[in-house]
């Protein structure tokens, strides 16, 4: 997909900046530059961790960021006076990036353009909220060293924090949209909420171990360093492991998903189209992430009472099929869900999709709106603007018609193509 403006824009800020820096530091010269070629060794070793990060992982490299933090609110060390500024911490965490990402592109595992720039404007705006404030002697008049300075660290990691979610936001909006479409983007305040609400895990500890670090370096010296990066590297390991489990839990649902269609009940890909656009359809609606993971689980799931019928269904086509017998398969299909030990409101979703959408929590109408669509729209039977019609004529009684006007924007967003053929 084609960068758009908004995309372009923060990676051209971040290019310019870069050259700033890197230029200023090598016309005037490094200061301190112990300290700037340990933080650039920490910051060059966390991007290097991104090595084995699993896909999706918000942060694959929370020893770089944290490290990159905490250089750009370094103001003392070992209780003596630090006199880098904003344009060297820029340029140090240019650099690092840029010797890091050699080994990662030669094996094709780099950081995105868009990780990069929103990595260099978050610790620009950390170092431009700080260093100004530090060097002008302002920050020790007003709150001294103790709890005070701690309390402003933090609240400058809080203010950064929320940059960097609005960037992600934003990048991730500008995804949703190619380049010259007339179609609205996704809306920004989900994505947004999104966003914040991952700050309270791997985010909050970036957070907190850059301050840290700070504090350390400033009262103890680079030698706090490598004491600090260990409870970040545990807790990165501990993720990544939590993270590796949660993706083979998802792979185990979604094979089990798959045995109506191996048992040829239903079309090939029925169940992966029904979750993708059910996963779109809940973020254009604004559910959060563990209510987009219930959401998609359930999706996978929706079908898999078809398993208990005697004869199948034409096409798997269940929209198609009396109320009574939607809410049967439904029943029996929640029933089963429950016998995985998948998440009880899993089985909620799949046991009341048939009902009448004014009785029904929002996931199960998607999923019942959804499910309706990618039956409709097969080549045998009504295609994709048939399908979506015949959702809008449905929509007093059973589909809600908020949902099926955020079904309809998502697929404008992608293009209405017909299912392909099981």
């Amino acid at each position: 997909m084609t960068p758009g403006p908004a995309t372009l824009g923060l990676r051209g800020a971040a290019l310019v900046l870069a050259a700033a820096g890197l230029g200023h530091t090598l016309w005037r010269g490094v200061h301190d530059p112990g300290h700037a070629l340990a933080f650039g060794a920490l910051i060059t070793i966390g991007e290097l961790a991104r090595w084995g990060a699993l896909p999706g992982e918000r942060e694959p490299a929370p020893l770089g960021a944290a490290g990159a933090l905490a250089y750009a609110l370094l103001g003392r060390s070992g209780g003596q006076p630090t006199s880098h500024g904003v344009l060297q911490v820029v340029a140090v965490l240019a650099a690092a990036q840029l010797v890091a990402s050699v080994p990662q592109l030669a094996r094709g595992a780099g950081p995105g353009a868009d990780q990069v720039a929103r990595r260099l404007l978050t610790v620009t705006f950390a170092a431009v909220c700080f260093q100004p404030l530090y060097t002008a002697g302002r920050s020790e008049r007003w709150l001294g060293d103790g709890p005070y300075y701690a309390a402003f660290l933090l609240l400058l990691l809080g203010l950064t924090a929320l940059c960097d979610a609005v960037l992600a936001a934003l990048l991730l909006r500008a995804r949703t949209r190619p380049r010259g479409s007339r179609e609205a983007p996704a809306p920004f305040g989900p994505l947004l909420r999104d966003e914040l609400r991952a700050l309270t895990g791997i985010g909050s500890a970036v957070c907190a171990t850059g301050a840290v670090m700070a504090l350390g370096v400033a009262a103890a010296g680079l030698w706090a360093l490598p004491v600090l990066c260990v409870p970040l590297l545990l807790t990165q390991l501990s993720y990544r492991r939590f993270a590796a489990a949660r993706t083979t839990y998802r792979q185990t649902i979604a094979s089990l998903a798959r045995s109506t269609e191996i048992a040829g009940y239903t079309p090939h890909g029925h169940a992966r189209r029904v979750a993708e656009l059910c996963t779109a359809v809940g973020r254009e609606m604004g559910l959060s992430g563990p209510e987009l993971t219930v959401l998609e689980y359930a999706a996978l799931m929706h079908d898999i009472g078809q398993l208990s019928l005697v004869d199948p269904v034409p096409d798997g086509a269940t929209a198609l099929l009396p109320a009574a017998e939607q809410r049967r398969i439904a029943l029996l299909g929640g029933a089963v869900v429950r016998q995985t030990g998948v998440d009880a409101k899993v089985a909620v979703v799949v046991e009341r999709q048939a009902d009448p959408y004014r009785e029904q929590p929002l996931s199960a109408r998607i999923v019942r709106a959804v499910n309706a669509y990618d039956d409709l729209s097969g080549e045998s039977l009504s295609g994709p603007l048939g399908a979506l019609e015949q959702l809008r004529l449905g929509t007093g009684h059973d589909y809600q018609p908020q949902v099926v006007e955020s079904l309809a924007r998502v697929l404008a967003r992608g293009g209405l193509t017909p299912v392909p053929p099981g």
